[in-house]
């Protein structure tokens, strides 16, 4: 006599039939074999009192306090209803749940030079989404009324994965990039589609503060192709007071991306009385450097006055050159200056015969002079992945 499916299951293998529609018999075997593996959590489920789509979390400790989070370094301890600070997972029943699965409240298409990502299959598109949350809480976030916010005061798409795939792939995307807010903060729905991203060929970019533990770094990294790190300030004081979180994670975060092999670039928002030390810039670019990140982008953007910190100035075009000449003084091959318009600095130069290989406008490629991933003019490699 058959067994009558329970709602769960009818749920999951309804889920099981949208894959293969969208993506594949190829896709759907791995979600099969996948399955046995992820204690019945292969696909978000409801559950009462949460939101439309939850998901149990795979990094969190009962402890006697509450329920501790991993994902992390706020490690937020938690009791019963309590939500995060990021504000995308809250507790049921002793067990982490993510609210933000499925519903990002920003979706678009963009030019991959926009995330920044300067070395990384440029003229190519990536489909970007976005929910709403950040483990941080910059003074100065530009999409704060997203990333200080709830999942649940946000309007949101009904956006599940595997919809993701398939509206990237409609698209014409080559990549899918987790940005805009915080990805770590959306952990959850993040490493599932970039699972699923990668099985379908889509490349997977992490546009984010890069602060996160090492376990769930690990795990992301094995289907993240590129990175770009906020890098905030190079004091752990900056840190605290202007992003309210603390430095070491993120040094520790950006070795680990590294070594995981994903292409990385880096980002520096220079805000001005806070992060437009010079000698700070020094010290940050020369640990960059001693650390095996002279291949690494550097990206320094120009602040522009946005949420609490609107009583500042822009930032002066003349520090952002001298930041620019730090680094390079002490020994990064490519260094960018972001938010400029017109700036020549948004060109990629050879760091051996110093011609431009790349010129940009905005976010438009005016000539590339890559032949075969190097200088067309010496032959020497430019770091990156260019096709």
């Amino acid at each position: 006599m058959k067994r009558k499916l329970t709602k769960r299951e009818f749920l999951r293998y309804s889920a099981m039939g949208i894959a293969a529609t969208a993506l594949g018999t190829k896709v759907t075997e791995t979600f099969s074999k996948n399955m046995v593996n992820i204690n019945d959590s292969a696909f978000p489920l409801p559950v009462e009192g949460l939101w439309k789509w939850s998901k149990e979390s795979p990094y969190y400790t009962v402890t006697a306090k509450g329920v501790k989070c991993r994902i992390c370094p706020n490690n937020c301890i938690l009791k019963e209803g309590q939500e995060s600070i990021c504000r995308t997972h809250v507790v049921k029943d002793d067990k982490l749940y993510t609210i933000a699965y499925g519903n990002p409240c920003s979706v678009h298409v963009d030019p991959i030079e926009k995330k920044p990502l300067f070395h990384f299959l440029p003229t190519t598109r990536a489909y970007s989404i976005a929910t709403a949350g950040c483990t941080l809480a910059c003074l100065n976030c530009q999409n704060w009324e997203i990333s200080q916010e709830s999942p649940r005061k946000t309007q949101n798409a009904d956006l599940l994965p595997v919809k993701v795939i398939e509206e990237a792939v409609n698209s014409h995307c080559q990549s899918i990039a987790y940005t805009y807010s915080e990805p770590i903060a959306f952990y959850e729905y993040t490493y599932d589609t970039a699972k699923l991203a990668r099985a379908r060929g889509l490349k997977n970019l992490l546009i984010s503060n890069g602060y996160i533990n090492e376990k769930p770094l690990r795990d992301l990294c094995k289907y993240t192709d590129a990175a770009n790190i906020n890098l905030k300030s190079f004091t752990e004081d900056t840190y605290e007071k202007l992003n309210g979180g603390a430095l070491q994670p993120v040094m520790d975060a950006l070795k680990i991306i590294k070594e995981e092999g994903v292409w990385l670039e880096i980002t520096n928002l220079i805000v001005p009385n806070w992060t437009d030390n010079l000698d700070m810039i020094t010290q940050m670019c020369n640990w960059l450097v001693n650390s095996g990140f002279t291949d690494c982008p550097l990206h320094f953007l120009r602040f522009f006055p946005l949420y609490k910190l609107t009583n500042l100035p822009y930032t002066p075009e003349s520090i952002l050159e001298q930041a620019r000449n730090i680094a390079m003084k002490a020994g990064m091959k490519y260094v960018y200056i972001g938010n400029v318009p017109g700036t020549t600095f948004e060109n990629t130069y050879c760091p051996h015969c110093k011609k431009p290989v790349i010129e940009r406008q905005g976010f438009a490629i005016l000539q590339n002079n890559l032949k075969s991933s190097a200088c067309k003019f010496c032959g020497t490699k430019i770091a990156g992945v260019w096709e």
